[in-house]
């Protein structure tokens, strides 16, 4: 068994991909799009660093840009295999790549309207039509139920508490064993229940997003959001959210739920401006033999969190604008987490120049992002060809993090039963290299660090 690193390695977090050769056989684990500058995504267009037609089968921890955001393209290219991934990221899979398919579309068209004379036309990575032809590929798989996916190959999926159907992969072939971790969650995320402890494996293929910190408690952090949507109220103003469609909306719904008495938050109006999150939401919905057993009872009692007496789902363009209209008393979560695109960007352009609005980040936010940007406290940003100053309380919330910290991290690891050798990737390189100290120094573990294009025999 031989893995090759082809993104989400080398200090890079996203655009998450690894090749394996093994039973003679070679199988893609994650197809993700890199995220963050322009000069960062514009790599999305590169040729892939293998032949998309070599591919025997594809394998999906779960349904974040940065883990599929790419699929489309791969097949456009030339893979005809399966697609395996579990059930619910099966529903997520076509609305998340179905918007980045629009997204892309009415970039490239911004571009080519502001492109000279003579110079090429800008095309969009893929379009709708190559989302179609992907989602026919994909077969659904169960948590815990071993598949062989090719002669010789076989897959078991064990629950990461991430997202809704985000997995661990255990892939074994050849008398070897390897986990990937894909995105290990926090343990006490509402809606999901907690990762599941690693099997005995030869390898683990290890995420370390916030390998070098530790999130705020919970609880402390929740009740931060509270004192955060009490002081934005005293100031009169409105509340921008950046949030992920995909686990963070619907986290920010459960805890408006639970706290909506003692927030006081009958006195806002509450809109998730995303068409997809409201139909992630769907999505949820049907899969709750998913939650865990507190979300369980929520469901079957008191205020719902999708179903809030004051939430108002912006689904057209034309209600997303009419938010902008709103100058006071509206909590507005939208897309995308990372100020990146989307139109979170409107209400951010909108209202950042105010110092009676607040901006509150609930999630990581990338170099070169517009997220990165504001959380590290530039004065003022550029948005739709103008300069903004900016004036309102910007906020970091890290304990509402989808991702384990160093204490999760090390934590889940240290249930395994062998603790075998890790490499490390989905991380930049500070935190990389923390995590690996403390492997090193709690377990003893050999630890390596994914390089793009290295080549690892487990």
């Amino acid at each position: 068994m031989r893995i090759e690193f082809h993104g989400a390695a080398g200090g890079e977090v996203t655009g998450s991909c690894h090749l394996l050769e093994v039973a003679g056989k070679r199988v893609l684990l994650d197809c993700g799009m890199v995220q963050g500058s322009r000069d960062a995504e514009a790599r999305n267009a590169e040729p892939f660093g293998f032949d998309p037609a070599s591919i025997d089968a594809l394998v999906l921890s779960h349904a974040h840009i940065d883990h599929i955001g790419r699929v489309p393209l791969l097949v456009k290219r030339g893979f005809k295999g399966p697609i395996w991934t579990q059930a619910a990221t099966c529903g997520l899979f076509p609305i998340m790549l179905l918007d980045a398919a629009s997204l892309a579309e009415r970039d490239a068209e911004r571009e080519n309207r502001e492109r000279k004379p003579g110079e090429p036309e800008v095309r969009p990575l893929y379009a709708a039509a190559d989302v179609a032809a992907a989602q026919k590929r994909l077969r659904r798989l169960a948590y815990e139920t071993a598949t062989e996916i090719l002669p010789g190959v076989s897959v078991r999926l064990h629950d990461a508490g991430h997202i809704l159907g985000s997995a661990m992969v255990e892939l074994r072939a050849d008398g070897r064993t390897l986990l990937f971790s894909g995105d290990v969650g926090m343990r006490g995320t509402p809606i999901l229940r907690d990762p599941t402890p690693p099997p005995q494996a030869d390898l683990i293929l290890m995420e370390s997003t916030y390998g070098d910190r530790n999130h705020k408690d919970r609880a402390a952090t929740v009740a931060e959001l509270g004192q955060i949507l009490a002081a934005a109220r005293a100031d009169g103003g409105n509340v921008v959210i950046p949030a992920f469609a995909v686990g963070r909306s619907q986290e920010l719904l459960y805890w408006f739920a639970e706290h909506y008495a003692d927030w006081n938050l009958a006195q806002w109006t509450i809109f998730l401006d995303s068409p997809m999150a409201a139909k992630v939401m769907a999505i949820y919905d049907g899969h709750e033999e998913l939650f865990d057993a507190e979300a369980v009872q929520v469901w079957k009692s008191g205020i719902k969190p999708f179903e809030l007496p004051n939430l108002r789902v912006a689904e057209s363009v034309d209600d997303s604008k009419a938010i902008n209209r709103v100058h006071g008393g509206a909590i507005i979560i939208a897309g995308s987490g990372m100020a990146n695109g989307g139109r979170v960007r409107h209400h951010l352009a909108n209202g950042l120049a105010y110092a009676r609005n607040h901006v509150i980040f609930v999630g990581y936010q990338a170099a070169g992002t517009l997220g990165r940007l504001l959380v590290n406290g530039v004065p003022r940003v550029r948005l739709f060809g103008e300069e903004i100053p900016v004036r309102a309380r910007i906020h970091t919330v890290g304990g509402l993090s989808a991702h384990a910290d160093q204490r999760g991290l090390l934590d889940w690891y240290g249930s395994s039963p062998n603790h075998p050798p890790v490499v490390l990737a989905h991380g930049e390189n500070p935190a990389r290299e923390a995590l690996a100290a403390a492997l090193r120094q709690r377990f003893g573990t050999q630890v390596t660090l994914s390089q793009p294009g290295v080549q690892l025999e487990v």
